[in-house]
């Protein structure tokens, strides 16, 4: 059996829109009104945000509080390397979707001689880098942190000198650079993408199952082929961002993107991968009740999150 802990990230510093860090505390509320006992089954660590830093005033246009980014990413870090460590299995809920890096490095860090591959489900690429960012959002940016990358190829922005010298110290989070590499990335419902993302998608023959796709070969199917490309990966981290989900039903998220997934091919696609023995590391991100008075995104989310930790629960 599987020794889930729950891991609680209120960081909202890296999303554009604020209101992220409260969306864990509206998966609570959700699940107080589906009167679910989930949350009183694990004991959550919650790990040290930074959003203080939003007071303070951001001094890096290309890379918003990544001073803050900076300190919540070395907290994310050590959390999960402990956790993986002890032989745990981390189920994470947190706000932005920047601290995903952390959660890399933490994998990584904790068996660094063991190949780490990604299912990232999301509406974004999230390859950014401050050399190509156009909005400065580091939740645009954990993968290209994790691949060690700057993308200098399709630079469009001049970083000052102390943002890239924040940039150098969170790549080297951890010690082990590069935590992943791109072929070890799988991509589900990314529809969303700019030219230096589509750039890399393409140099590195980045996969990604698209919507389309999976209506034409059904959630098993797909589900097959991303465990078979990370064949050659000992462990795997799956990522859910609630934006892969389509507009009309993610409400509640600050980037909603058109012709997304519906609530029933999500719930199906966590509940298939998980099952992989492989499968280290789950999480769920970007949940932002401000956005949504009625709390539906948090309801949803909710119905995934449970249905994901019972499907791991059931199956070891």
């Amino acid at each position: 059996m599987r020794d889930i802990k729950l891991v609680e990230v209120r960081s909202e510093l890296a999303a554009g829109t604020r209101g992220a860090s409260m969306g864990i505390d509206a998966l609570k509320v959700a699940s107080l009104d589906k009167k679910s006992n989930f949350f009183s089954r694990f004991d959550p660590i919650n790990v040290p945000d930074a959003n203080n830093y939003l007071w303070r005033g951001n001094d890096h246009p290309y890379a918003k509080y990544v001073d803050g980014v900076y300190e919540v990413l070395q907290n994310v870090h050590q959390t999960i390397k402990d956790l993986r460590l002890n032989k745990k299995f981390p189920i994470i809920l947190a706000g932005d979707h920047s601290t995903a890096a952390g959660t890399i490095m933490g994998i990584k860090s904790a068996n660094p001689d063991k190949r780490l591959g990604v299912i990232w489900i999301d509406a974004h690429a999230d390859l950014h880098t401050p050399f190509t960012t156009p909005s400065g959002n580091m939740h645009g940016m954990p993968l290209a942190i994790c691949l060690g990358i700057d993308n200098l190829e399709c630079k469009v922005n001049q970083p000052l000198p102390g943002t890239v010298g924040f940039w150098e110290k969170i790549k080297h989070i951890g010690g082990v650079e590069p935590k992943i590499l791109p072929q070890d990335i799988v991509f589900i419902a990314v529809r969303d993408t700019e030219m230096p993302e589509e750039y890399l998608m393409k140099t590195y023959g980045i996969r990604n199952f698209n919507v389309a796709e999976i209506r034409q070969k059904g959630v098993p199917k797909i589900c097959q082929q991303a465990l078979e490309h990370l064949n050659d990966c000992d462990q795997i981290y799956i990522s859910f961002d609630v934006d892969s989900l389509d507009s009309s039903i993610s409400l509640g998220t600050g980037t909603p993107v058109p012709d997304g997934l519906t609530e029933i091919e999500a719930m199906e696609l966590n509940a298939v991968l998980i099952k992989d023995k492989r499968v280290c590391c789950w999480e769920i991100v970007e949940v932002n009740p401000t956005l949504d008075s009625e709390n539906r995104m948090a309801e949803i989310g909710f119905e995934i999150l449970e249905s994901t930790t019972h499907m791991l629960v059931e199956n070891f």
